[in-house]
């Protein structure tokens, strides 16, 4: 929904109650000073922002801060992902900033992506001024209208007062809920313009209630009714676990019940994969134990989960003869792409936390595993697994070449685990997801409902700026990291100590897999290297990265990635391994788009 000039923020319905404390009064400061003070109010550390026309009071402002860091990206579409990692990383809203005209709709693959993936975020832009909004102006364009389908909520501001209200509106929308981008649009006469700011102590937004929502006792009595009932129950736990803030619920509930857990892409990490109850996750390149795990469970939990196609594949045909009970604190969410059993509208970690206590109380103790409450389905699953202890993913290695799955999980050992993890769009993004065992949340960070390349450096940019404690790696594929390849500069120039490995395979992978799947091999238009030179390895990144001052070796031999895993994790500064790997080599599980688990690919 949308606001624009005064009206309310939302439809009418009871309010939440008001604080009684007088809002603060400040001195006479331009918009852009207001909007700079407001930022600061919200609690905010960084920007990424790219300067223009419609935009430069406020950069002018920003100058002046002394709390919000201004990190200058080298395209607004590197700035908002940039945003967006540092919201997945931390759960707060990201901030991006762009001028009117062509760098608003720069922002919009990210903002796109913020809204499939329930990301907080809050996107700036400047606008023409007032009067010449609506005659096709020098670089104006409706970035309102534009982003209408892709935000959780917009603001065109028309009076200069109503900047500090909507500023905290707008991360509070963001911020609570289900998590979503919010658009605020300034023009320039109103940056320009000058007032007496009154910073609200409080909001009130009419029909928006964020007060986390438990479910009925009845309700949850059903739950545990269905659970003790059932022989073969699996949880199936998505992205909504971790902005809910439910992992250590789901952790327990898992525990005192003894059901086995998969995950969606988004949810990996929500429950950890080193756990014995532990599946990996589930869906058109999950694992084979998951996937029939969830297909034939006699009830399935599903948990702040969406019911996305690429898990569920033929909906109509997804556990189709199981109970399935849905959580979601999104109403919309409910009956929308699968008809469940028993929908449950509430807060995930609410419900959780609920079960657990009268778990608690009725005597079920916490066990890592015990595998004795339902032991015919743990005989079951560990059969779908290939036998106790087994890995939920398998490939075939080789002594010379440097399989992109080995070059995955030799970075999972050599890091413990620790490293928090982005990626692109595409097969790297699969192995990565596959063959790097995540044990807490918010340690993946992929671009998973919208799939948007492009998406792994800025993103790692993002999150070292938010956890500078950890070790942030991007692992790209090289049609996805050239796409925005200017990125390189900010790092460096912002010293950004991120590190990047390419997975190259001089060819768009994913592209290349289907073609071979159901193309009969037909290239079209997917070989990115110079077919006149088709020995040579192109582009040279080793090279390009010369040019931006940034450390890079390529990678050619097995023996020789260990040690260059050494110096580049030693590194205190950007490095990059271009890392060669074959094209041939497809992402396997495949269960084919439209086609059930039974249709499923394994070799």
């Amino acid at each position: 929904m949308s606001t624009m000039y005064s009206a309310p923020a939302l439809p009418a319905a009871p309010a939440e109650s008001a604080s009684t404390a007088a809002p603060e009064v400040g001195a006479v400061l331009s918009g852009a000073e207001i909007l700079v003070a407001s930022l600061e109010r919200a609690g905010v550390e960084v920007i990424f922002a790219y300067p223009g026309g419609a935009s430069m009071p406020i950069h002018q402002a920003l100058t002046r801060s002394r709390k919000i860091r201004t990190i200058l990206p080298r395209h607004e579409q590197g700035g908002v992902f940039a945003a967006e990692g540092y919201a997945r990383a931390t759960g707060r809203a990201g901030v991006c900033m762009a001028t009117s005209g062509p760098g608003a709709t720069n922002l919009i693959s990210g903002i796109a992506d913020a809204y499939m993936d329930s990301i907080p975020l809050v996107a700036i832009t400047g606008q023409v001024p007032q009067d010449m909004i609506g005659k096709g102006a020098f670089q104006e364009t409706d970035v309102f209208g534009m982003t209408l389908p892709i935000v959780k909520h917009s603001y065109l501001v028309w009076d200069i007062h109503d900047l500090p209200r909507i500023v905290k509106e707008a991360f509070h929308i963001a911020e609570t809920g289900r998590p979503g981008p919010v658009l605020i649009d300034i023009p320039k006469n109103i940056q320009l313009q000058q007032a007496v700011p009154v910073f609200p102590e409080e909001i009130q937004l009419r029909g928006y209630r964020t007060k986390r929502v438990a479910a009925d006792d009845a309700v949850l009595a059903e739950v545990l009714e269905l659970i003790a009932r059932a022989k073969r129950p699996m949880i199936y736990a998505g992205g909504g676990i971790i902005s809910g803030g439910a992992a250590d619920e789901l952790r327990e509930f898992a525990e005192r019940t003894q059901i086995p857990v998969t995950t969606t892409l988004m949810g990996i990490g929500g429950f950890p994969e080193t756990h014995p109850l532990a599946l990996k996750w589930l869906g058109m390149h999950g694992s084979v134990v998951a996937n029939n795990a969830a297909n034939e469970a006699d009830l399935l939990l599903a948990l702040g989960v969406r019911f996305d196609d690429r898990v569920t594949g033929k909906v109509e045909k997804f556990c189709e003869h199981g109970v399935i009970v849905h959580v979601d604190i999104d109403r919309s969410e409910i009956h929308k792409n699968k008809f469940v059993r028993l929908p449950i509208v509430a807060d995930v970690r609410e419900v959780l936390h609920s079960l657990n206590a009268t778990l608690a109380a009725g005597g079920h103790e916490r066990r890592s595993a015990d595998f004795t409450r339902y032991p015919e389905w743990y005989a079951q699953i560990e059969a779908w697994r290939g036998g106790p202890g087994r890995h939920p993913f398998s490939f075939r290695d080789t002594p010379d070449a440097i399989q992109p799955q080995y070059a995955v999980r030799l970075l999972f050992e050599m890091t413990g685990g620790q490293a928090l993890i982005t990626t692109g769009v595409g097969q790297h993004q699969m192995w990565a997801g596959q063959y790097y065992d995540f044990a807490q949340p918010r340690r993946f960070l992929t671009s998973a409902g919208l799939g948007a390349m492009g998406f792994g450096f800025p993103s790692a940019m993002g999150a070292k700026v938010a956890r500078p404690d950890l070790e942030v790696i991007n692992i790209d594929g090289d049609g996805s990291f050239l796409m925005n390849v200017q990125e390189l500069a900010c790092a460096k120039v912002e010293r950004i100590p991120v590190k990047t490995i390419i997975l190259n395979n001089q060819h768009l992978g994913m592209v290349v897999q289907w073609e071979d799947r159901f193309f009969a091999g037909n290239r079209g238009h997917t070989y990115l290297a110079d077919p006149g030179a088709p020995h040579e390895i192109y582009p040279d990144y080793v090279a390009i990265c010369a040019g931006f001052g940034i450390k890079c070796e390529r990678v050619t031999r097995k023996e020789d990635l260990p040690a260059a895993y050494a110096r580049m994790l030693a590194a205190q500064e950007p490095y990059l391994l271009d890392v060669m790997t074959p094209y041939t080599e497809h992402v396997l599980p495949m269960i084919p788009a439209g086609r059930t688990y039974k249709d499923i690919i394994t070799e």
